[in-house]
């Protein structure tokens, strides 16, 4: 890992500002409201113009997602020589009033060695340099277009609150009007459908309930949960990014204060709060800490930037710069740290809020729940992820690859091999018990683009421990009767010793109460299952005895001296036409659309005065969905599902309607 240091100071932000003939306002207030800003009241009908959200399923982009480019604003509110480390690697759009400034700004980086081919200029009136709080949020709509989602910049600012807009036209990419008063700086996401900010975004729309707020985040950002809480810093300006960052989507950096500091215990609950939540990866956030004790000279820390593999982390000259460099550097392995010392930074104001990256517009996008912590013991594990190219370009096909290694050894990889649609799906072979296994998802399109998951790929791989907990383990984990061939001919189960000695199986209860399934050639019992062996079981399924017309989910257990341990049988609802019961008819329930994407709704028709029960199933017969509507009348009702259904992922599931006697299901298609 490298470490930089960029050294500077105000001078040049101070010459810049006499050079144009304005006079240095005072940054602190000014980042909050100028004195002259407190007396003008707020205009709801400012320049703007709310629309429809993007279609389909929406993807936010989240910080740490590719970026082609970063925007910055003049007169500067950072030093040139930050500017110069960005033009590195990313095009640098510089915001300016005219081509006067923009000539300005150009000898002032030629003057500096900025590399002039990744610099561009927007030429548009501004009025701060916190383009951070005004700059456009960027989502991908369904067909993996790139769009700009725009909102009523909450300060008196009619020309940055037009930023969004300007930035729209010049990339020549839709803009999205989404009325709702927010800042930039109080909000982040994690590009998987989580977003935080302080409850002052609840403060700044008092006409709106905090649940209209969090609908506006998931219509138009898709974001959902929307974490909305109290500002633990106590200062006036009650911005998210002052004391937290996602760092990626199982990721969180919550600022620290003494013991003896007052706010102690907010900041404590802050983090609390963030390890209690299920992060888009399905576990708890890893929640790290930067001390930031907040006395002069400053320690912004957690306001820093992401910029690809590179964290630009302010530093003032604090006793704890150190520090805070070597814990950016412990939970980011991978990425080069930057630091920049500037003697403009705030406390809660300093790169991050003057900064705001440009997200790649044609990104190869690998969207993928990895496996991690200790997963119970099997040989085998199944890789699999969607990969978006966002360019139109085609992927590579042997391109797609799992990187893993086991334990200390080297990394090998396989293909992912493409299952249908954008889903490629790889297994990473031949673990043992107690094994530790690393990895990471590689992929490459025409577009000249490769993406990795994690993004940083190999310094910081997912990592899971195949654990030995039980004596036994199922193969599969989930008898699925999919077919009814798969009825007639049976579906081998194994039962694997996990242990080195042998394991005594006293019983096999073989019959369930919901259909009927049996094992064919039922061994005796006792059974003796030797050391490191497989007991393999047929399970066979005839006609099923009782039913309630939905998924069906029995259990077989199976005995030993040591405990019981239990096997799902289940069966795909479209196999229901084996029994006869009584259901709802096709004329009184309609599902649409199916397949469905981010909408799906229920019309029910000439059921009254009764409870409706909806269920959703994913393939393994995990319920994921349990709603209950009321219906009170016999004319016909439509129950969406839209904000639950929004971050299921493409796949096949079983849906089961339940109202007092009447039952229905069948099968759903999720798609992109």
């Amino acid at each position: 890992m490298r470490i930089k240091i960029l050294f500077t100071t105000v001078i040049a932000l101070l010459i810049s500002n006499i050079i144009i003939g304005q006079t240095l306002p005072d940054y602190r207030k000014l980042h909050y409201l100028s004195e002259e800003e407190m007396m003008t009241p707020f205009n709801p009908l400012r320049n703007f113009t709310p629309t429809d959200p993007p279609e389909g399923e929406i993807r936010n982009v989240a910080e740490f997602n590719q970026m082609q480019g970063v925007i910055v604003r003049y007169p500067f509110g950072i030093p040139v020589e930050l500017i110069r480390e960005m033009a590195e690697d990313v095009m640098v759009t510089t915001i300016v009033a005219n081509s006067s400034q923009q000539e300005s700004v150009t000898t002032t980086y030629e003057n500096n060695d900025v590399n002039m081919s990744n610099c561009d200029f927007l030429i548009a009136p501004s009025d701060s340099y916190w383009v951070r709080d005004y700059g456009p949020w960027f989502v991908f709509d369904g067909n993996n277009q790139p769009g700009i989602v725009d909102f009523p910049y909450n300060r008196p600012r009619p020309n940055d609150n037009n930023i969004p807009q300007k930035v729209s036209d010049f990339l020549e990419i839709d803009l999205y009007g989404m009325d709702l008063i927010s800042t930039g700086g109080n909000y982040m996401c994690d590009g998987m459908g989580q977003a935080a900010s302080t409850d002052l975004v609840w403060e700044e729309n008092p006409t709106l309930t905090h649940t209209e707020i969090a609908d506006y985040v998931f219509d138009y950002l898709n974001n959902s949960p929307y974490h909305v809480m109290e500002d633990p810093l106590g200062e006036y300006i009650k911005h998210i990014d002052c004391w937290g960052k996602f760092l990626a989507p199982d990721k969180v950096l919550i600022g620290q204060v003494p013991q003896s500091d007052s706010r102690y215990q907010d900041f404590e609950d802050a983090a609390n709060y963030f390890a209690t939540q299920t992060s888009s990866y399905g576990k708890p956030y890893n929640v790290y800490r930067v001390f930031t004790p907040g006395t002069y000279p400053y320690t912004p820390y957690t306001n820093s930037l992401i910029l690809n593999n590179k964290v630009f982390v302010p530093l003032t000259g604090s006793q704890w710069d150190d520090e805070a460099i070597a814990t950016y550097e412990e939970i980011m392995p991978g990425y080069e740290i930057v630091g920049v010392t500037y003697s403009g930074w705030q406390n809660t104001d300093a790169l991050h809020c003057r900064t705001k990256g440009m997200a790649d517009l044609g990104m190869l996008y690998i969207h993928h729940i990895p496996t991690t912590g200790e997963m119970p013991f099997n040989q085998n594990f199944e890789i699999t992820a969607e990969i978006n190219a966002c360019s139109g370009e085609n992927i590579y096909a042997d391109s797609v690859l799992v990187y893993y290694k086991i334990n200390s050894g080297e990394y090998t990889s396989t293909i992912m091999e493409i299952e249908s649609g954008i889903t490629y799906t790889g297994i990473i072979e031949d673990v043992l018990p107690n094994d530790t296994v690393s990895y990471y998802i590689y992929a490459a399109d025409e577009s000249g683009r490769n993406a990795s998951s994690p993004y940083i790929g190999e310094p910081d791989p997912f990592i899971f421990t195949n654990f030995m907990e039980t004596e036994i383990s199922f193969n599969p984990d989930t008898v699925m009767f999919l077919t009814h061939e798969e009825m007639d001919l049976g579906i081998p189960l194994q039962i694997i010793n996990l242990t080195s000695e042998d394991v005594i199986i006293n019983s096999i209860t073989e019959y369930g109460d919901e259909f009927m399934w049996h094992v064919e050639e039922m061994p005796e019992m006792p059974y003796t299952l030797s050391a490191d062996n497989i007991l393999t079981l047929n399970i066979l399924c005839a006609i099923p005895v009782t039913s309630n017309g939905y998924l069906l989910d029995d259990e077989l257990f199976v005995e030993t001296e040591d405990g019981t341990y239990v096997e799902h049988i289940m069966i795909d609802s479209d196999l229901m036409s084996y029994f006869e019961t009584v259901t709802i008819s096709n004329e009184n329930v309609e599902v649409y659309p199916n397949p469905f994407s981010n909408k799906l709704n229920f019309i029910i028709k000439n059921i009254e005065d009764k409870e409706v029960q909806i269920q959703i199933f994913d393939i393994n017969g995990k319920k994921i969905i349990d709603q209950v509507e009321y219906i009170s009348s016999s004319a016909q009702s439509i129950i969406s599902l839209n904000k639950l259904t929004g971050n299921m992922k493409s796949g096949t599931y079983f849906y089961s309607i339940k109202a007092g006697d009447f039952t229905k299901s069948g099968k759903l298609i999720k798609v992109n």
